[in-house]
């Protein structure tokens, strides 16, 4: 939980290709809508299954025993893409996207999702709480070649739980990220911490 989320690769980092079209397995779940004027959500999808599915891409990544590693992609239509490592036991703690929308997929490893089924305000100062209903809570593992999209409203934390394995990702987000709202949780409140933009990533 050392690094941000988007994990913006440190100065000079490469960016790679967008990998090589690969066949889509039918463990997916399914986009649920688009935004006008991008990739919407199944394109991201595809992306980021086929990006998982790249295994000379997913061995590109070096990974570290302290924290996460993340290499930039070449994301379709002017997304925001990334392939990251996580060692074990690390996770993103809860977030937003800022209204963008997207997708990530596991390339190796498991990583699990906690999502809330409910939508926040959109906006907010820091030190705001908001009290969440009961039932709002999923969980999913998401192992090789599982993904999943979603949309611009999605609240969620990803984390690796594995004790020994590293878990490889790959996400792409639509419009490119334009700020992040991290959270705290205790029970059913939510508080706001933090609000990050892209210039805090850089």
């Amino acid at each position: 939980m050392s690094h941000p989320l988007p994990p913006v690769a440190p100065t000079g980092a490469p960016a790679l290709p967008s990998p090589t079209s690969a066949p889509l397995s039918p463990r997916t779940e399914a986009p649920t809508g688009d935004a006008p004027g991008g990739p919407g959500q199944a394109e991201l999808l595809a992306f980021v299954r086929r990006s998982a599915a790249d295994t000379s891409l997913v061995a590109s990544l070096p990974l570290d025993p302290e924290g996460r590693t993340w290499l930039r992609l070449d994301g379709p239509g002017g997304s925001e893409a990334w392939l990251i490592g996580w060692p074990p036991g690390t996770g993103t703690g809860w977030h937003d996207h800022g209204g963008s929308y997207g997708a990530f997929a596991t390339a190796a490893g498991s990583l699990r999702e906690d999502a809330l089924a409910h939508r926040l305000p959109a906006g907010g100062e820091t030190g705001t709480i908001l009290e969440l209903p009961e039932g709002v809570d999923r969980t999913r593992e998401l192992g090789p070649e599982q993904g999943r999209a979603f949309g611009p409203h999605h609240v969620h934390q990803v984390l690796n739980t594995a004790e020994h394995a590293h878990a490889v990702s790959v996400h792409a987000y639509y419009p490119p990220l334009p700020l992040m709202r991290r959270y705290s949780r205790s029970g059913q409140a939510l508080r706001l911490e933090q609000i990050e933009r892209p210039e805090d990533w850089q």
